[in-house]
């Protein structure tokens, strides 16, 4: 553990060039990851679904469900249907039971909305939240992949200035007769 926190310290001075302790989180986590050796990659529906609520995850299939042409093809459908009902079978047989205006079916159509219309901001709510997540997860994939090739750079700088001074050491021990 200590000598986790000593190479998350190097690297944090090294690459972002601040201690340790004035990481986010963010940076945190990709510091640990590249100091571990690990992938820090998570998909964001994958980690959205693991924190999702049952009532999230049933307000996300009623807005599935309640915003699709099947939905409306079906509704409209059943609309026509209690319409035409109530109007010409019912009528003819005289057991209406919510004739014209529709009054029965307006407060249906009422209430369904009523209902409906939270359930599908909650659901674009959560949405938003699994953007968030997405885009910070992206930062995160995003510094990782900054902060491995910076480390590439300087180790080919390393690499690079050791053989340029070999080669001096080389040119400059020729030069003296060797």
């Amino acid at each position: 553990m200590q000598e986790h926190r000593a190479d998350l310290d190097e690297l944090a001075r090294h690459l972002l060039g601040k201690p340790s302790s004035a990481l986010d989180e963010e940076e945190r986590r990709v510091l640990s990851a590249i100091a571990s050796g690990t992938t820090g990659v998570r998909d964001a529906s994958d980690v959205a679904e693991e924190q999702a609520t049952f009532g999230e995850r049933l307000a996300d299939r009623v807005a599935a469900v309640g915003g699709s042409w099947g939905f409306i093809g079906t509704f409209t459908v059943v609309l026509l249907g209690w319409m035409v009902l109530n109007s010409n079978v019912l009528g003819r047989l005289g057991l209406v039971f919510d004739p014209y205006p529709y009054i029965f079916l307006n407060l249906m159509l009422s209430t369904l909305a009523a209902v409906q219309a939270p359930v599908i901001m909650m659901s674009q709510n959560r949405q938003a939240a699994k953007d968030r997540l997405t885009a910070a997860l992206d930062y995160e994939t995003n510094l990782r992949a900054e902060l491995e090739i910076l480390r590439l750079h300087r180790k080919m700088d390393e690499g690079v200035i050791a053989r340029l001074t070999r080669i001096e050491a080389m040119v400059a021990e020729k030069g003296n007769g060797g």
